[in-house]
């Protein structure tokens, strides 16, 4: 499949075609490996991601504590975090990682402005990204305010499970402490309190939501 294919696939419920063809025309295509680190904490963003194909985490880095999970981003969104700095030359706050193969065009950051005064449909596009990211910040506020251990962890699975899009999740418990800024000591009593429960299955190298 084309870039160009790509990108109507991805968007084509989203932007009209001379828009489409204005981001095939000025796009730089980064195809992507799962772990590949995408952005990285204090670098300067000079392009605005947009998915066509495979999904994003976005992690935010304590140095005394480590990294938390934010939100992913998948086909046919973009980044608010990165939209915001880019906006004011800001460097990154966070750190994007590949989390399966994928293919995202970037798009030089001049044409975030230009567009918003030349296509309704790139602004209404902008405005609901920062919406959905805003209300995804939120869930991951509650979580770690609101809820014990326990309850993040489950979320954590269900979400995974939604994106993956399978209710087989293959990650290790070391992996999963990381991304819930825990211990993986803990993340494996918890995942046996959970299998107890009949609300998963531990497999030998992965996790089966029930």
């Amino acid at each position: 499949m084309t870039y160009k294919e790509l990108v109507t696939k991805a968007y084509n419920h989203i932007f009209e075609d001379e828009l489409i063809s204005e981001i095939v025309e000025v796009s730089h295509f980064v195809e992507f490996k799962q772990d590949d680190v995408l952005m990285d904490i204090d670098a300067y963003i000079k392009s605005i991601p947009l998915i066509l194909c495979g999904t994003i985490k976005v992690m935010r880095r304590d140095f005394d504590i480590g990294e938390l999970l934010l939100y992913f981003v998948e086909r046919g969104n973009t980044c608010a975090m990165t939209l915001n700095c880019s906006s004011g030359n800001k460097k990154s706050k966070i750190r994007a990682i590949a989390e399966t193969d994928g293919i995202v065009a970037m798009i030089p950051v001049q044409k975030m402005e230009e567009w918003s005064g030349k296509y309704r449909s790139w602004r209404t596009f902008i405005f609901e990204s920062y919406n959905n990211r805003f209300e995804e910040l939120l869930s991951a506020i509650d979580n770690i305010a609101f809820m014990n251990m326990n309850e993040r962890l489950y979320n954590y699975l269900s979400e995974r499970s939604k994106v993956e899009n399978s209710s087989i999740i293959n990650k290790t418990h070391q992996e999963i402490a990381g991304e819930l800024n825990s211990s993986r000591v803990v993340i494996s009593r918890l995942l046996k309190l959970l299998e107890r429960e009949q609300k998963i299955k531990l497999n030998r190298n992965s996790i089966e939501l029930l």
